[in-house]
Formats: structure tokens, C-alpha cells, sequence
């Protein structure tokens, strides 16, 4: 489903005494959120003075935020980018988008289930597909994935032997 705002991560506390705060990103690098002029953060969108990569969290130096204390006052609040600031390559997708759409199998027409998670490896990511039966369909696109339509929240796939988790 199109997303209007990608959550990347959380405040998790401050950083020095002049107001910098410590962004700890889930599912996203470091360095591609330093890239953002405007984030949301806890609902309310943010300008972003700077930002820079610390070991592996962002530094963020937000307006209005010039001491520990206002730093520590935004520990916990939720942050996201906007979708319309990010241009992903053809065929690529935000997780959040993926999450919930139906499952079809492309050769029967068959619903498969529900993508409810993606699980990041090091060769590519895996959709977790739950319905009557649990499927881990490695997102390939070509060979497992035929088709993502986010609009519609439909994943056609190529179903193959093994997909099926409880399958011998």
C-alpha cells in the first residue's frame, strides 16, 4: 500500500550538551538518511539544520533544539521520512509499502495469503507470507516475484517447490 511517510527510526537520547539528538535507524543506512532536508518526527514535520553519521546512528541538529534538555525531550518519538522526498530505482519498494498486501500466485491466480513481514538477508530480501499455509518467497524479482502492484496491494508470484514452510 503507497505510504505517505516511511518510518526509519527512533530518537533514543541526546547527544553533547547543545541539543543534538541520536536517531537509531531500524531497516535503513545511516547514510541515506543524512540526506534529508525534512524528517517527521513525532507526527510533526521537522527541518533538519544538519546531520551526520556517529558510529551507527544519525546525529541530527534540529530548529528550536539547543540544549540537552529539549534534546532529551524528543527521546522516544518516532521518525520518518517522506515518500515523496525518496526516488527508488524501478521495482524497488519501502518494506512498509510491501507489508500487508495479498499474495497471488501468478500461474493459478490462487491467493497465496498476507506479506506480513520482510526479512532482510545478505543475499536479498525474503517476504514472509502468512494465509491457510506459511510461505518464505525470496524476493527475486523475474524468478519468485512476477508482478508488485502497490496500488492495488498485489505480489504475484512463481510459486516453486519449497516456498512452503511446512511443506516436506
Amino acid at each position: 500500500m503507497k505510504q505517505e511517510l516511511i518510518p526509519v527510526g527512533t530518537i533514543v537520547n541526546a547527544h553533547g550538551i547543545r541539543g543534538e539528538v541520536k536517531l537509531n535507524p531500524v531497516g535503513f543506512d545511516p547514510e541515506f538518511l543524512v540526506e534529508f532536508d525534512r524528517l517527521c518526527i513525532g507526527g510533526k514535520e521537522t527541518e533538519v539544520r544538519s546531520a551526520r553519521v556517529h558510529k551507527s546512528v544519525v546525529l541530527l541538529t534540529l530548529p528550536g533544539v539547543e540544549d540537552m534538555d529539549a534534546a532529551l525531550a524528543l527521546k522516544g518519538k518516532s521518525v520518518s521520512i517522506y515518500a515523496e522526498d525518496v526516488e527508488l530505482p524501478e521495482g524497488e519498494y519501502f518494506d512498509v509499502e510491501l507489508e500487508g498486501c495479498t499474495v497471488v500466485d501468478d500461474a493459478t491466480g490462487d491467493e497465496l495469503g498476507t506479506l506480513k513481514r520482510v526479512l532482510h538477508y545478505p543475499a536479498h530480501k525474503v517476504y514472509e507470507v502468512k494465509g491457510t499455509r506459511e510461505y518464505l518467497i525470496p524476493a527475486v524479482p523475474g524468478v519468485f516475484i512476477a508482478s508488485v502492484d502497490i496500488d492495488a496491494g498485489v505480489v504475484r508470484v512463481h510459486m516453486m517447490k519449497g516456498l512452503v514452510t511446512d511443506e516436506n
